[in-house]
C-alpha cells in the first residue's frame, strides 16, 4: 500500500507563467516625480549647511565658548579669559587659577579657524583696535564681560561681526562690519 501523498498545488512547479522584470512607465515616471519633489525642498537646506557649514561653525564656536566662558566664571568665582589670537587666527581660553604650564596646553588645544576664515581685528568701545598679536577678553565672577567686537574676515568678501556685550547673555553676530555707536 503506496501511502505518498501528493504536494499541494502551490509547491508544484508553474508552467507556462511569463516572467515579468522591470518597471511600467507610469511606475518610473511617478518614482522621479517624488524624488524630484523631495529635491526641490532639501536642496536650499543641503545649500546652507553644507556649502557654509564651516562658516556656521566657527561662528557656533565662538558664541557656545563665550556662553560657556561667563557661566564658568560666576561658577568657580575667577576671571575666564578667551585670547584672540590674530596672527594664526585661533582662540584659547584661560583663567586666573591656571599654572603657566596649564594656560601652555590650553593655547597648544586651540581652536583654529578653517582656512578661508581669519580674524580681521578685535575692538573695544574705547576706539582700541587689536589687528595683529592677541586680544583678551575678560569674562568676570560677578557675570559681565568687557564689550568688544570680533571682526572675521570669509573668504575675502564677505565680513562678519561678533558683538560680546557686558551684561547680555549672548553674542550678536552681523553679516556685515559693524563698530561701537560713539
Amino acid at each position: 500500500m503506496d501511502h505518498r501523498v501528493a504536494p499541494p498545488a502551490a509547491w508544484q512547479p508553474h508552467r507556462h507563467r511569463p516572467v515579468e522584470r522591470g518597471f511600467t512607465l507610469i511606475e518610473m515616471i511617478v518614482v522621479i516625480a517624488l524624488l524630484s519633489i523631495i529635491l526641490l525642498f532639501s536642496m536650499p537646506r543641503f545649500q546652507g549647511t553644507v556649502l557654509q557649514d564651516s562658516r556656521q561653525k566657527t561662528v557656533r564656536w565662538v558664541v557656545y565658548t563665550v556662553k560657556k566662558l561667563r557661566q564658568d566664571a560666576v561658577k568657580h568665582q575667577k576671571i575666564h579669559t578667551l585670547h584672540v589670537e590674530m596672527g594664526d587666527s585661533s582662540m584659547w581660553v584661560s583663567n586666573e587659577a591656571m599654572t603657566e604650564e596649564e594656560a601652555e596646553d590650553a593655547r597648544q588645544e586651540r581652536y583654529e579657524f578653517p582656512d578661508h576664515t581669519e580674524i580681521a581685528e578685535v575692538a573695544f568701545p574705547d576706539g582700541e583696535k587689536t589687528s595683529f598679536g592677541r586680544a583678551d577678553i575678560r569674562f568676570y565672577p560677578k557675570g559681565y564681560s568687557d564689550r568688544a567686537m570680533i571682526h572675521l574676515q570669509v573668504d575675502d568678501d564677505e565680513e562678519i561681526t561678533l558683538r560680546i556685550e557686558p551684561f547680555l547673555p549672548n553674542i550678536s553676530v552681523y553679516d556685515a562690519y559693524e563698530e561701537f555707536d560713539q
